[in-house]
């Protein structure tokens, strides 16, 4: 579905997926449609092209896909829109939705009484305007039943990948997702940011230098001595200052850099668990496995498995069944 000032990635990402994995076996015939059947004026002021028109739509159709508006009440105020994603869905084997186009889907009443996501900035929205959907704010997607939401933008990339799976196996979606050079499965929930980016940035020098330090070389072992020392201040100021200015330790901040380390490394390399660890500057497996658990809520091999299949992303009350054969 396509229609005006809808974000371009959320049709295009999912597209590039479909038609990518044609190439490996997959047979999917994808059409775009809209409202009037004429082209659509994307966010990005790029125009997109309607290759179908409704009457020339299958009667049953595989996948209904809605994407999403940044106006999301624009787009549910548009009744014709909302009154064709609702006979469209009807006719559906499943129905999904990126990032805002949830809340087209809620509009229609497709989503009373399921769990669902949206972007992270907009599931309060989404919570509060339909009270009668179960919200979960931090899932790259979500399936409940024969729907499947997912998160913003990008995220539609991965839903589409995992419905690529679910239709012809882990070995398509993984050639697809090495074709389009993206992750067969992004690790964690929306809520994941990088380290370095997600506090505010700190005004102070010193704790500027500290914090580049440690993003540096999160394997040296330096402890807060040695970088109060470092920095000519005492323990108890340089602490002070890092609670002030990023509302966390230097212990903590380190111990975070070094999360952030070992996801990259067992996520994009092939070190054994022990090497990430002593390289993330764990010391030790153990104290990576416990410190991994505990931020993360998996071990070192579970997160790893992650980018071999994109069943274990689905992190909703009701997660994504097994793939299907093929």
């Amino acid at each position: 579905m396509a229609f005006d000032q809808v974000q371009l990635l959320d049709v295009s990402g999912p597209l590039e997926v479909f038609t990518t994995a044609n190439r490996y076996g997959a047979r999917y015939e994808v059409h775009v449609v809209s409202p009037d059947g004429l082209d659509v004026l994307t966010s990005c002021g790029l125009r997109m092209g309607v290759d179908a028109r409704l009457e020339e739509i299958p009667q049953y159709l595989n996948t209904l896909l809605v994407p999403g508006r940044r106006d999301w009440r624009q787009a549910v105020a548009d009744d014709a829109l909302v009154a064709l994603v609702e006979g469209l869905a009807a006719r559906a084997r499943r129905v999904t939705s990126v990032c805002a186009g949830a809340f087209v889907l809620a509009q229609a009443g497709i989503l009373d009484r399921r769990s669902a996501t949206t972007h992270w900035e907009l599931a309060p929205q989404l919570a509060a305007a339909y009270p009668q959907v179960c919200v979960a704010a931090d899932p790259v997607f979500v399936r409940d039943g024969h729907v499947v939401t997912s998160a913003g933008v990008t995220a539609g990339i991965d839903l589409a990948l995992a419905l690529v799976e679910e239709d012809h196996g882990a070995d398509l979606a993984r050639e697809t997702a090495r074709q389009l050079v993206v992750f067969m499965a992004r690790p964690g929930g929306q809520s994941q940011f990088s380290v370095r980016l997600a506090p505010q940035p700190p005004q102070h020098p010193l704790v500027r230098q500290a914090m580049d330090e440690i993003t540096a070389d999160p394997s040296l072992p330096r402890g807060i001595e040695a970088f109060s020392g470092l920095l000519g201040i005492s323990t108890r100021h340089l602490t002070r200052l890092f609670r002030q200015e990023i509302g966390m330790t230097p212990g903590q901040y380190a111990d975070a850099v070094r999360v952030e380390a070992a996801q990259a490394l067992l996520s994009s390399s092939t070190a054994s668990v022990e090497e990430v660890a002593q390289r993330a500057g764990f010391g030790s497996s153990e104290t990576m496995r416990r410190v991994l658990q505990q931020t993360l809520g998996v071990s070192p091999t579970v997160y790893r498995a992650r980018f071999r299949t994109t069943t274990p992303l689905a992190t909703s009350p009701v997660g994504l069944p097994p793939p299907s054969s093929p």
